[in-house]
């Protein structure tokens, strides 16, 4: 495991624990494309925290590189395209967000099941 803090170690520990995530953290955690492992790492993160949860599309950025400023525009836009897929639902604060609506400022990622407030 990692000595980084954070969400990467994270994602290591989902890894390491067979549970829900673990097989996306694999590939967040592999040498694929980025795109791919961004979207990994997003729905690594989700799945772990569970229903009750949520994740923020900088801790999977993060998790991923210590230069992950660049990546948030691409794990924002992910993010956006996991909620049109049904796969996760985005909040900002008790607020559902729709994918393909105008919105700005920080939001959540939660799994879909996840009821609204």
């Amino acid at each position: 495991m990692t000595d980084r803090p954070g969400p990467r170690r994270e994602l290591e520990r989902i890894r390491q624990s067979g549970g829900p995530g673990a097989a996306h953290s694999r590939t967040a955690l592999g040498t694929g494309p980025l795109p791919g492992r961004l979207r990994a790492a997003i729905l690594a993160l989700a799945f772990a925290r569970g229903e009750g949860g949520s994740t923020c599309p900088s801790d999977a950025a993060r998790a991923l590189a210590d230069e992950w400023r660049p990546l948030m525009p691409r794990a924002r836009e992910l993010a956006r395209e996991l909620a049109r897929a049904g796969e996760v639902r985005l909040t900002q604060g008790d607020r559902s967000l729709d994918p393909d609506g105008e919105w700005a400022g920080p939001i959540r990622i939660r799994l879909s099941g996840d009821a609204d407030g």
